[in-house]
């Protein structure tokens, strides 16, 4: 080096320059803030990029959306009248079974009443017989006859 830089504090060196600092400074982190910058307008390119992509993905999702929406209105009615028709098949089913069942009681009621209707029959014409036949001082007086309910 034809000019060594010297500092301050101190004596003059003979045949020096004055350092300077700054310059020695803004040499040597130069190249470090070139590429910090370089990297700061990547950084900005791909943020840039992604926030597009998102954007794009946004939109398509949204589409998605709108044609799931959509074709789910086209779909709306027949869903509803294919659970109409189950509700229907099922209530006719219930309504068969409690049908049979309620036909199950009846004839049994009735095997009961053809049961019990002569033997009921036969107290009552006696009781019938028994009060018509009675002498008159026998004959009970007020409240209901023998062979009536709560007789």
């Amino acid at each position: 080096m034809r000019f060594r830089p010297v500092g301050l504090p101190g004596p003059a060196a003979a045949g020096g320059v004055p350092a300077d600092r700054s310059a020695e400074l803004a040499a040597e982190l130069e190249p470090p803030l070139v590429l910090l910058e370089e990297a700061e307008a990547e950084a900005r390119a791909v943020r840039e990029q992604a926030d597009e992509e998102a954007a794009r993905r946004r939109r398509a999702a949204e589409r998605t959306a709108q044609d799931i929406v959509e074709q789910a209105r086209v779909r709306a009615p027949v869903v509803r009248q294919q659970s109409a028709a189950l509700m229907r098949d099922a209530t006719k089913a219930e309504a068969t079974e409690l049908l049979a069942a309620a036909a199950r009681d009846a004839d049994a009621l009735r095997r009961r009443v053809e049961l019990r209707t002569p033997a009921l029959v036969d107290r009552v014409v006696d009781a019938l017989v028994q009060e018509l036949t009675a002498p008159d001082d026998e004959r009970q007086e007020g409240g209901s006859p023998p062979w009536a309910p709560g007789g």
